[in-house]
């Protein structure tokens, strides 16, 4: 992405060091994606060798991460790609087969569902959603950027070939037996995902996305003879839903895609050995580094409707530190707001993030 000519009308460099504290938010988690040695037959069933191959990703934990207790389900994620699709299939451990909802592009996390959430050019502030129930029924939608910043989705946008398909192990809608599971398989076709820039997402060796997992599940009871959403005596509604996911966000908060897993693709095939250890970069560490300053302007901003000028306003920020060497971003202010700029000279790249979420990697010269 080509860094945007602004107008800057101040820029601040004085940088508070309040303490050499961890990061607010906990480290995404990584996966590395191989290759199919044939393509995948989308019918829910995990039978295929590759699958066979293929790494589980570390079970699903509750989206604020260890602040709450383990979820008492186990659902764990595998992905492959080819030169067509990227797969998924995950499993879901359900003693509860339950689903209602059968129209497209409805609000499917008001069954139990399963979630995607997926940006190819993590540079973008543009993302995708997906949401599939144990009927297949889909809702699929383009964010042009986090709510948090006015973002907008689209709902009328669709995955032009997609694939999906569930396999139920247990009975649906029956409240008098206990079920097993649910598996699932989706493929999702590059023409499409990869439409903001082909050629940027194509999988080629150490390509890098940004993607996570969430499922949705609510307590449920049995009312005459059917499954209905356990309520609250005291508020007499629904207990509130559970977010289980694959990388912890830290908060009940899915759109925050600076917080979401690292998914690393290489061009080796299933079942092939790679001595290569997949983990977030120290280069990746302080660019999301920086967005603990990006939420503290946020905070600001809503008090006092204007962005600080200076980190003092903001009561101090924590030191950064690259391979041992504390290194200081600035804080610029725009016309439209702020923007931070991190230089990392051992890294030779500019890390910028701008009050509207959008972002830049720049390699310097």
């Amino acid at each position: 992405m080509i860094l945007r000519i602004i107008s800057i009308l101040s820029v601040i460099t004085l940088f508070v060091a309040t303490s050499t504290m961890a990061q607010k938010y906990p480290t995404p988690e990584s996966y590395l994606c191989f290759q199919s040695s044939a393509p995948i037959k989308i019918d829910g069933v995990l039978d295929e060798e590759d699958w066979a191959d293929a790494e589980w990703t570390q079970d699903f934990v509750d989206i604020e991460g260890d602040k709450q207790p383990n979820p008492p389900f186990q659902t764990r994620v595998k992905m492959l790609w080819d030169k067509d699709y990227l797969y998924i299939a995950a499993e879901l451990e359900e003693p509860h087969l339950w689903s209602t909802i059968t129209e497209r592009d409805a609000v499917i996390y008001q069954d139990n569902d399963f979630e995607v959430f997926l940006n190819p050019v993590p540079t973008s502030s543009q993302y995708y959603e997906f949401e599939m129930n144990l009927l297949n029924t889909i809702w699929d939608l383009m964010m042009t950027k986090p709510y948090r910043d006015g973002g907008k989705y689209m709902n009328a946008w669709d995955i032009d070939g997609l694939k999906s398909a569930v396999k139920m192990y247990g009975t649906l809608n029956d409240p008098t037996d206990k079920d097993e599971k649910w598996t699932l398989e989706i493929a999702f076709p590059w023409k499409v995902i990869g439409q903001e820039n082909p050629l940027a997402i194509f999988p080629k060796e150490d390509t890098r996305w940004r993607i996570n997992f969430s499922r949705v599940n609510w307590d449920l009871e049995a009312k005459k003879g059917e499954y209905a959403k356990k309520i609250n005596p005291d508020t007499g509604r629904p207990y509130p839903e559970h977010n289980w996911v694959w990388s912890p966000q830290g908060e009940i908060a899915m759109h925050m895609p600076e917080q979401w897993g690292y998914l690393h693709f290489t061009e080796s095939k299933a079942g092939e050995k790679v001595s290569k250890e997949i983990k977030e970069t120290e280069g990746e560490r302080l660019h999301r580094h920086l967005y603990d300053i990006y939420y503290k302007q946020k905070e600001f901003f809503l008090k006092n409707r204007v962005y600080a000028k200076t980190y003092e306003e903001l009561g101090g920020v924590d030191k950064m530190h690259f391979e041992g060497e504390e290194v200081t971003p600035k804080m610029e202010r725009t016309l439209t707001g702020f923007q931070l700029v991190l230089e990392v000279p051992q890294e030779k790249k500019i890390y910028i993030i701008r009050e509207d979420s959008s972002t830049d990697i720049i390699e310097m010269n």
